[in-house]
């Protein structure tokens, strides 16, 4: 069993946990991710690794509530337990070897593009990043990012905090001012990653994306997150998550995204009876 250590809300939709599970925080390494399951009888999801302290031997991941299996998580308290917390899996980021990167995440991407980012800054490279959300009621871990960052845009599409806009406009303008990036890493919704991309192509800038938003089961078998790049068929979870943006085909990954919606749809209106019956008795 692994145990719940903490537990923090970042906003209404968003949840932080630490697990202790010290074999996954001895090698975990940013851009990894755990296969977990809340109970014994429940389903298996993939969450991205988003912090860990090898010396406490705790793992932190950071999860939108959108689902059944991610609501009965989140009604998880800190000294509960979970029966299943494997990992690392997947291929871990690539940072060895970069001077000056620029970071983009959007949304509940941002918690796994803060691992990347603290270690890029531990690593002594020069940091700009560029967060964006839908408004100030959902922004997580400004202060976060705010301590590795060199340079840091916040964009909201309300303008209710930082700047109003869409993260693609910060990151346009410094690369037209002149700015040279060994590497742009983006991890967000699949449309933003696609604009980010387009935005970094005329300038020759090599752009890192994290397909991690359509894993489904995490070990290749369900298929979910096949993608093609460069016209090859891979596997989010067993090939990357991390791949090349340039080569990879985002209408065909954005269609194949949405597969699940409904049967999802179901399972968390299922969800939410069985625990509001249980708790009615």
């Amino acid at each position: 069993m692994y145990r719940i250590t903490e537990k923090r809300s970042l906003n209404p939709t968003v949840t932080m946990m630490e697990i202790e599970a010290p074999y996954v925080a001895a090698s975990a390494r940013p851009g990894q991710f755990v296969i977990l399951r809340v109970d014994e009888g429940g389903e298996r999801i993939p969450l991205t690794v988003a912090g860990y302290d090898r010396e406490k031997g705790t793992v932190r991941i950071i999860f939108q509530i959108v689902g059944a299996t991610t609501s009965a998580l989140n009604r998880k308290n800190v000294g509960d337990t979970i029966p299943d917390f494997a990992g690392p899996l997947g291929k871990p980021t690539e940072v060895e070897g970069l001077k000056k990167v620029c970071v983009v995440g959007g949304g509940v991407g941002c918690a796994i593009a803060l691992p990347i980012a603290e270690e890029l800054h531990r690593l002594g490279c020069e940091v700009h990043t560029v967060i964006g959300f839908r408004s100030k009621d959902l922004l997580i871990l400004e202060d976060e990012f705010a301590a590795v960052s060199d340079r840091l845009a916040v964009m909201t599409d309300d303008g209710s905090a930082g700047r109003q806009g869409v993260v693609t406009l910060p990151l346009g303008e410094w690369l037209s001012a002149g700015e040279n990036y060994d590497e742009i890493i983006t991890i967000g919704p699949l449309i933003m990653m696609k604009f980010v991309v387009a935005t970094a192509k005329p300038f020759g800038v090599p752009t890192v994306v994290s397909m991690n938003p359509i894993m489904i089961d995490g070990t290749g078998m369900c298929g979910g997150c096949r993608l093609t790049v460069g016209g090859e068929t891979k596997f989010a979870c067993v090939d990357g998550p991390d791949f090349d943006g340039y080569q990879i085909d985002f209408d065909e990954a954005m269609s194949r995204s949405t597969m699940y919606r409904d049967f999802e749809a179901v399972r968390r209106e299922e969800e939410c009876n069985l625990y509001r019956d249980a708790n009615n008795k």
